[in-house]
């Protein structure tokens, strides 16, 4: 059984977090970086969200470059879990690969398409003039 912390980004406004479990995360097992799928698997109906990175079980960030769901040491310089200290250093480095796998702790994720309510809407949060206009 996989679980995943699910973090959405929402470009119009601001970044949700939902814990996976269960059958429901058994769902993501397999797919890669730049993979959409649906919103109803976080109770999002309506939604599509794209995958766009994550991390391990130890914190070694995914790469769009690297196949599969194992780990590799890679040289890189410059990007995506790297960032050297002066102009043209590289260094090898421990990264995971594209694919979501039963060691994978977070998945960020960023809204593709919306649905009808908003995300705090389903939430139940909603605006402090829709809590006034209740009461």
């Amino acid at each position: 059984m996989a679980d995943f912390k699910v973090v959405v980004s929402d470009p119009k406004s601001k970044t949700y977090q939902f814990d996976l479990k269960g059958s429901e995360a058994n769902k993501l097992l397999g797919k890669s970086i730049g993979d959409n799928f649906d919103g109803n698997i976080l109770g999002l109906k309506g939604y599509t969200l794209k995958v766009t990175g994550g991390s391990d079980k130890t914190g070694v960030v995914m790469r769009r470059d690297i196949p599969g769901p194992k780990r590799r040491k890679i040289l890189v310089s410059k990007s995506v879990g790297y960032t050297p200290k002066s102009k043209g250093v590289r260094r090898r480095k421990l990264m995971h690969g594209r694919e979501i796998a039963t060691d994978t702790v977070q998945i960020n994720t960023k809204v593709i398409s919306y649905g009808d309510k908003s995300i705090e809407e389903i939430l139940g949060g909603g605006s402090e003039e829709n809590v006034e206009a209740e009461n």
